[in-house]
């Protein structure tokens, strides 16, 4: 794994130090999370927490992406299963 990157789906994501996991996927062209754990689709919106809709998993954990810190080695999911 690179300096400043997580893993997302798979994927290595590149990320500036302090980023927010949602910047980071947003950056690299990544608009939608997958399902919630209820199959609505998340996406990064209001970014301040408040609603709830760029919810992923980390590390086994539901998250709000937007007041996640992005760091090196993370393992980021879609909060309700597999990403499509």
């Amino acid at each position: 794994m690179s300096a400043n990157t997580f893993i997302w789906q798979g994927r290595e994501i590149p990320f500036v130090a302090g980023e927010s996991i949602a910047a980071a996927l947003t950056a690299a062209g990544i608009l939608t999370f997958g399902p919630d754990m209820s199959g609505r689709e998340t996406r990064y919106f209001c970014g301040i927490g408040a609603c709830q809709n760029c919810l992923v998993r980390v590390d086994g954990r539901v998250v709000e992406a937007c007041l996640t810190a992005a760091h090196t080695g993370l393992v980021v999911t879609a909060a309700g299963g597999a990403h499509g």
